[in-house]
């Protein structure tokens, strides 16, 4: 799983919200002062008209999502385009500048140029139209080894990496904060995919409009399959319940609850009571995804499922959200690897309580399937699975750190609540409009006045905050047709050869552009106007 935007940024609101221009000390100003210089040149310099990748070298000769980008493509994926207008957003409440408001309607119309007439958005979209985006796909798409979702050029939207909710979550926060009637016709295009794309037993496939013209490696595409993988369900589920909440739109409330309750029909049964990242719709047993993505059941995504059976009992007070977690932490549990498995590990637990386990379980025999890779590139390529947890692939890791006791710990402190406290902050028991939360991006805890004045000194004077490329990718090159290959070479590096377009970590220093970078900094300095109101 792939969620970039909540390792970015962490999952904490701010409370309240600034109604006019700040007027503070000498440090608020300067805080104020760098605020405005550096989202200026982001919004000035970097962006293509309104719309983001990830990073960028200083000149802009090259620039990255998570693959490298064209200069006229926008990047969905987090953080991205979508990222970048939460973070607008979410600076013009702490600041009341209106500024920020402005800029984030720049990227909310960048999102709405690329928004896909069936309301959804790929991955990437490019303004210098789609045969320029078509031939990034046969070219630098293509010959991305590891990245197969890039490989093929759909032309329709994806769940995938909560891109499309992301976005759908940001023109529905811009729409309600003033109404403005611009953001609306967008708005209802994304409620109406989300809908139309649902399958009557509550899931999502990976891709809508459904297409089937993809099989690899012998398999049959996996994009119609109902998918858990990257947080489809609950993404969804969430978007249409904020609808629900922040527009009045009852309708909506029958698809949310469909969904939250297909959650407990896709668990497995015992003894490998887990969920599994994918489910063929016609039987809803485990399915499989991309090459290195077996048919199993997933523990990471059990223990993702667990947390998130315990969010719905407390929005919905239905006990039947609880019944099946002692199973799966049971399933987890029993597929602790044996010592002389772990010692084989590349990585260690970090407390007593973690245990390690295989990540992919087939769903009938329980044996680990550990995912290994030989040759180097897309065409002499191929993933294998085995029972040999040594020289795995690094860029999906076939072993998970899970903590059972502290999921029993959790379960139990839920099931001690009581019931009218428990849902009192539910949509579902409010018989009113209930307001979005003002802050979308957010750090836990306090800032000091050191932090905040080393991260004032460390914006250039080109106006933005220099850091490393952490990630960087070979040129592309047309790479030619090849036997399979035996080699083991680069059965454990994120790359393969000179062919190969996948993003590798950087083994020198490159100075960039980061919009991760940009957005940790401005959530700090908001913090710091927030924690001194």
């Amino acid at each position: 799983m792939k969620n970039t935007w909540k390792r970015i940024i962490g999952a904490c609101c701010f409370a309240g919200v600034m109604t006019g221009a700040y007027a503070g000390n000498e440090l608020e100003n300067q805080v104020l002062k760098t605020m405005k210089t550096a989202t200026q040149f982001m919004m000035d310099k970097v962006s293509y008209n309104g719309g983001f990748v990830w990073d960028y070298l200083p000149d802009l000769s090259r620039s990255w999502g998570e693959l490298e980008a064209k200069r006229t493509m926008a990047w969905v994926q987090p953080p991205g385009t979508p990222g970048m207008g939460h973070l607008l957003l979410d600076v013009y409440h702490a600041t009341g500048d209106e500024y920020y408001y402005e800029a984030a309607k720049k990227v909310a119309y960048a999102l709405i140029w690329g928004q896909l007439e069936c309301g959804g958005w790929n991955y990437v979209f490019d303004f210098a139209g789609e045969n320029s985006l078509k031939d990034w796909y046969a070219t630098v798409g293509k010959n991305a080894w590891r990245l197969e979702e890039f490989q093929h050029y759909y032309g329709n939207a994806t769940f995938d990496d909560g891109g499309t909710m992301m976005a759908a979550k940001f023109l529905l926060r811009m729409y309600v904060e003033k109404n403005d009637p611009t953001f609306r016709p967008a708005l209802d295009k994304c409620i109406d995919f989300v809908l139309k794309s649902q399958y009557p037993v509550g899931g999502w496939p990976q891709r809508y409009p459904l297409m089937y013209d993809h099989p690899f490696r012998g398999k049959s595409d996996y994009s119609s399959f109902v998918t858990m993988n990257d947080d489809v369900i609950p993404e969804a589920t969430e978007f249409l319940m904020q609808c629900y909440q922040a527009l009045g739109r009852t309708d909506l409330k029958e698809p949310v609850l469909r969904a939250m309750y297909l959650m407990i029909t896709l668990q497995q049964g015992l003894p490998y009571a887990g969920w599994a990242d994918q489910y063929f719709l016609e039987d809803l047993k485990p399915a499989h995804g991309r090459s290195y993505e077996p048919r199993s059941v997933n523990t990471g995504t059990t223990a993702r499922a667990i947390r998130l059976l315990l969010q719905y009992y407390q929005l919905t007070g239905d006990t039947r959200f609880l019944s099946g977690i002692p199973n799966a932490i049971d399933f987890l549990e029993s597929m602790k690897l044996p010592a002389e498995e772990a010692a084989k590990w590349r990585r260690k637990t970090k407390s007593e309580e973690e245990i390690l386990v295989p990540r992919f379980v087939h769903p009938e025999t329980g044996q680990p399937q550990y995912v290994h890779r030989k040759g180097s590139n897309v065409t002499n390529g191929t993933y294998y699975i085995d029972q040999n947890i040594e020289k795995t692939i690094v860029h999906y890791s076939s072993v998970y750190t899970v903590n059972p006791s502290a999921l029993r710990r959790n379960l139990e402190e839920v099931k001690k609540i009581p019931l009218e406290e428990l849902t009192s902050n539910s949509p579902f028991t409010q018989n009113k409009l209930v307001p979005l939360d003002k802050y979308y991006t957010g750090v836990r805890g306090k800032v000091d006045d050191a932090t905040i004045k080393q991260t004032i000194k460390s914006l250039n004077k080109d106006g933005y905050w220099p850091s490393l490329l952490r990630s960087v990718s070979n040129v592309y090159k047309p790479c030619p047709e090849q036997p399979v290959s035996e080699s083991k070479d680069f059965a454990e590096t994120m790359v393969g050869d000179e062919f190969d377009t996948s993003c590798y970590y950087a083994t020198e220093e490159i100075p960039c552009i980061s919009v991760s970078v940009y957005i940790q900094n401005m959530i700090r300095l908001a913090m710091y106007l927030e924690n001194n109101k």
